[in-house]
């Protein structure tokens, strides 16, 4: 006999009490609103190349318009922010390069750009890390400023003559200097004797490791056409420390080995002591 309990069954298909929940708890962002600047870079670098005219209007045509747009960027859009300079500054030396590497004199060579550029944008980053530790991107940046005025002024009037003064002493003076101190650099670390910090200490990858570096920071060289000397500058006092003649023809990389290889020298030696 089969027994079926008639309120069970009727209260299978009754839905069980409703209760009041509590929503679950949502975790309370303190991110800022995004702005303008917080873009990716890549993103921000596509808008600015956006902003060059692709056509030409009554007064000017596209070229005078995509070049007083390089002028803007310099002079104004460049000074916003940390992030606007490295996107701006990387468009404008792109565009510049190649009229830059035109006007090398020989036989000097060229290398304004780091070989390790900075990929991320961390706003408490050092200026070093923005500028990059190479010293012919200063003499670049220099060229770039230079030229945005010189395309704009000989686009607005016909009358404006380019100043090829300030391009000759940039060429002849400002920019091997610059190449030779960065050889200095590469040939000097690779000898253990120059470190791209400012902490003196000794690299474990170097050729005499037991020399302790000279920091770059702390070197320089006064250029000549016939001698060069290396510099050293400390707390108390600024000195040459090394000359070596050279000839007109001499190439920067033969000038920068010989430099190193004097101060290993006096290193070695203990001539001097830096710190």
């Amino acid at each position: 006999m089969i027994i079926i309990d008639e309120k069970s069954q009727a209260m299978r298909g009754v839905p069980p009490p409703y209760e009041h929940l509590q929503p679950p708890p949502f975790p309370i962002s303190s991110r800022p609103p995004p702005t303008l600047d917080t873009l990716s870079p890549h993103l921000l670098l596509q808008i600015v190349h956006r902003l060059f005219p692709q056509t030409s209007d009554a007064d000017k045509g596209k070229v005078e318009r995509q070049r007083e747009t390089l002028y803007y960027l310099s002079t104004s859009l460049r000074l916003v922010n940390r992030v606007f300079y490295v996107v701006t500054m990387h468009v404008l030396r792109s565009t510049y390069l190649p009229a830059y590497n035109s006007l090398i004199r020989r036989p000097y060579s060229s290398d304004p750009f780091p070989q390790a550029l900075p990929n991320t944008y961390e706003p408490t980053a050092s200026l070093l890390t923005l500028q990059h530790i190479h010293r012919e991107t200063r003499v670049l940046d220099l060229f770039i400023a230079l030229k945005v005025r010189q395309d704009l002024y000989m686009d607005d009037t016909e009358f404006h003559l380019e100043n090829t003064e300030s391009f000759r002493d940039l060429f002849d003076y400002m920019q091997p200097k610059s190449r030779l101190e960065d050889l200095i650099l590469h040939y000097g670390a690779k000898e253990g004797v120059v470190s791209g910090s400012e902490k003196v200490g000794t690299p474990r990858t170097a050729v005499t490791p037991r020399l302790s570096p000279v920091p770059y920071s702390a070197l320089g060289v006064n250029f000549s056409i016939r001698k060069v000397g290396l510099v050293l500058t400390t707390r108390t006092a600024k000195r040459t420390i090394l000359e070596e003649n050279r000839t007109r023809e001499e190439k920067l990389e033969s000038t920068a080995k010989l430099l190193v290889l004097g101060l290993r020298d006096m290193l070695q030696k203990g001539n001097f002591r830096f710190g």
